[in-house]
């Protein structure tokens, strides 16, 4: 059986991307373009476009280590006629007309890019600049893959047509079956001086810098779709899309619940018996808050259009300000002597604790958790 991986001079091991590289110095070596019209170069190029053909081919390489030979008039194993080759003869690709060439230039791959936001720019929507590394078009050749000043050849193999006929003999007989040509890889083409910018991909590798306009209101894993900015595809074809997804930073006072936020605010004693006029940070910037004499602890003060925008349509949520009363002890002997007079005042120098109404809130959310809910 014929050693392929000693035609292209490469390791039994050899990755896809090694044997790629093999067979593309080799072809261009003995390409009847480049060779002239030496028999022997035209043989050892039919030689190396056979054996990448199989090797190149993840399931005629496996085929081929395990002792059949795809590239022979069977193709399979012992050399007779595959069940597969018969499959496809008449109901698949390997039969009937053949098809045209394939394009060459081919749509490129989406990217998706990480976009961290603070909860400000959540809230109210950011202009951003994020750095994107992807494939564009390369500024040597213009996708074209060829070197300047020249262009794709015909493929001699195939004519152009980008597949290759052969007979092959079954128990019905003999039959036509269709293959991509494996000199132009189906493409009818063959790049005789490939781009030595981008090594006949027709792009490179680089940086850019993409500007984005985020709406208020977006969220952790909201995905922002920027169309046409991801990669140029092979041979400058189309590019794909970028997907920016967000991440929330947490906030060191708000929480965020959908378009609500929540904070907790601490006051005295004395200032939630009293009543008071506070002022306190926003999104917004500082805003009073009253706060009325007897504000108990737990209680909710709700600040109306002070939350986060909703997304597409307009208007923003609340923020909701918990009040937690802080409870001093004592520092001397005059304040305690003064609290004790205030209990004598309000009749609670003895005072009697007593169990609050039931609260069904407090207790389904108590239920919730016990059942883990």
């Amino acid at each position: 059986m014929t050693d392929y991986y000693e035609i292209l001079g490469v390791q039994r091991d050899a990755t896809p991307e090694q044997i790629k590289k093999a067979y593309r110095r080799l072809a261009r070596e003995h390409h009847p373009d480049v060779a002239g019209t030496d028999p022997a170069a035209e043989e050892r190029f039919k030689d190396v476009s056979r054996a990448y053909d199989v090797l190149g081919n993840a399931e005629k390489r496996r085929a081929y280590d395990m002792g059949a030979d795809p590239a022979s008039p069977g193709g399979g194993m012992g050399g007779g006629f595959g069940f597969q080759d018969i499959f496809e003869t008449f109901f698949g690709a390997g039969g009937g007309a053949p098809r045209g060439p394939v394009p060459r230039a081919r749509r490129g791959q989406d990217a998706l890019v990480r976009l961290d936001l603070d909860l400000a720019e959540a809230a109210f929507g950011a202009h951003r600049e994020v750095q994107v590394d992807t494939a564009v078009l390369c500024p040597t050749c213009g996708g074209t893959c060829c070197r300047p000043g020249t262009s794709p050849r015909t493929c001699e193999v195939c004519g152009g047509r980008g597949s290759v006929q052969r007979v092959a003999r079954s128990f019905l007989g003999q039959v036509m079956t269709t293959q991509p040509c494996a000199a132009c890889h189906g493409f009818g083409t063959v790049i005789p001086e490939p781009c030595t910018e981008c090594a006949g991909e027709g792009r490179v590798r680089s940086r850019r810098t993409l500007t984005v306009d985020v709406p208020a209101g977006v969220d952790t894993g909201t995905r922002i779709k920027m169309t046409g900015q991801g990669e140029v595809g092979p041979a400058g074809g189309p590019p794909g899309d970028v997907y920016l997804e967000v991440r929330e930073r947490k906030h060191e006072t708000f929480v965020r619940r959908g378009d609500d936020l929540h904070a907790t605010l601490q006051v005295p004693m004395t200032a939630a018996a009293l009543g008071t006029v506070v002022t306190m940070d926003t999104l917004d910037g500082p805003q009073e808050l009253d706060l009325r004499p007897g504000t108990q602890p737990g209680q909710v003060l709700t600040l109306r259009g002070l939350g986060v925008g909703h997304l597409h349509v307009g208007g923003r949520g609340d923020l909701h300000v918990h009040v937690e009363v802080q409870v001093p002890a004592p520092a001397d002997d005059e304040q305690a002597e003064l609290l004790r007079r205030l209990a004598v005042l309000r009749g609670e120098e003895r005072p009697e604790a007593r169990l609050a109404a039931a609260n069904p809130g407090m207790f389904a959310k108590l239920r919730d958790k016990l059942s883990g809910r």
